[in-house]
């Protein structure tokens, strides 16, 4: 059985690489976390194929973790009412991990952040592989780097089945986590090498050379990622596009106005009332050509001083994504200039 993980950069063809892997022969489960990858590999495999065929399942993780792990299995036990995607309280980590109530809140539904380990505390992780098995010959997992918690412990499980696997990711695009729940693998993600380490141990070959270059970035665009975030990124081609740094106030005003610019913001973008996301949000997104990635006081203080790469790792990791959106231009404002604009 082939296993392996690829560690990919941005724009480098992760989905073209899953879909190019599809046929009408093989049964396979497509598992991925964010409702726009999911939308965003249905419509590559409809391009593909001119229809949805029967062999191939396509998931979002929490559909596949409550109907195919956990329902064929416990439902008719614990007689559960749904996935509550809150935290649950505090209190609730003092309870011992054979009581239900660890899992389960007052209403019926299960804690989403500890299904995983329910499974686990239940012994059904074998049944499970089991099922993966009988039903699927190959395994894909598409932006694995958002895997954590008792998510990535099961996940790494998963991966004993006797099926191919292949998980795709880019380390430095983990801006969500599936789930948090305390300590459980709370340091996934401090070291790229530890991480690549964790798959390692279970024999999957890790591959860090098909998708080191990104097909969707200039140039210009990946010197500046590599030379401002230190993230190792490298274009497809030689080609040039203008990175620029915009203080002038006319100039932003027309950015601001101009509807074929996408603007991304580190939150809320939509009080700034323009064509607009956010930085997190806008991944898995392919579409844009010129990219205005607009940055706070801090921000844009560190970007003059060249020291963006020391930005707290996840927002260093959403400022990478919202930069390597960008297939053209690349233009970074001040949000200052921005909301004189909306007012």
């Amino acid at each position: 059985m082939d296993k392996r993980v690829i560690f990919a950069v941005a724009g480098s063809g992760k989905t073209t690489r899953i879909i190019d892997e599809l046929d009408l022969e093989r049964r396979v489960l497509l598992v991925t976390y964010t409702e726009n990858n999911y939308a965003h590999l249905r419509l590559k495999i409809l391009q593909k194929f001119g229809h949805f065929p029967q062999n191939i399942t396509l998931r979002t993780y929490f559909t596949f973790l409550h109907s195919f792990c956990f329902r064929p299995l416990l439902q008719m036990t614990l007689r559960t009412k749904g996935v509550n995607f809150s935290m649950p309280p505090a209190t609730t980590s003092r309870i011992p991990a054979t009581n239900n109530a660890r899992f389960i809140d007052g209403s019926g539904r299960l804690y989403h952040n500890r299904i995983a380990k329910l499974l686990d505390v239940k012994k059904c992780v074998p049944e499970i592989v089991g099922r993966v098995e009988r039903y699927f010959d190959r395994v894909f997992v598409d932006e694995v780097q958002d895997f954590a918690g008792h998510d990535f412990n099961l996940l790494l499980d998963l991966c004993g089945a006797k099926t191919d696997v292949l998980l795709v990711g880019d380390f430095y695009q983990h801006t969500f986590d599936t789930s948090r729940d305390g300590p459980v693998n709370k340091r996934l993600h401090d070291s790229i090498e530890e991480y690549e380490n964790r798959f390692a141990a279970k024999r999957i070959v890790i591959d860090k050379q098909s998708l080191q270059t990104s097909r969707r970035c200039s140039k210009s665009v990946c010197d500046f990622i590599r030379e401002q975030l230190h993230i190792d990124i490298h274009s497809h081609r030689d080609r040039l596009t203008a990175v620029s740094v915009v203080d002038n106030a006319a100039e932003a005003a027309a950015l601001y106005r101009d509807p074929n610019v996408v603007k991304l913001f580190y939150d809320r973008h939509a009080k700034y009332g323009c064509y607009s996301q956010n930085w997190g949000a806008s991944k898995g997104m392919d579409h844009f050509d010129n990219v205005c990635v607009v940055l706070n006081e801090t921000s844009w203080k560190q970007l003059h001083k060249g020291t963006l790469h020391e930005l707290a790792p996840k927002t260093r990791n959403k400022l990478y994504v919202a930069c390597s959106r960008a297939r053209g231009d690349l233009f970074l404002v001040h949000d200052a200039l921005f909301k004189k604009s909306c007012a």
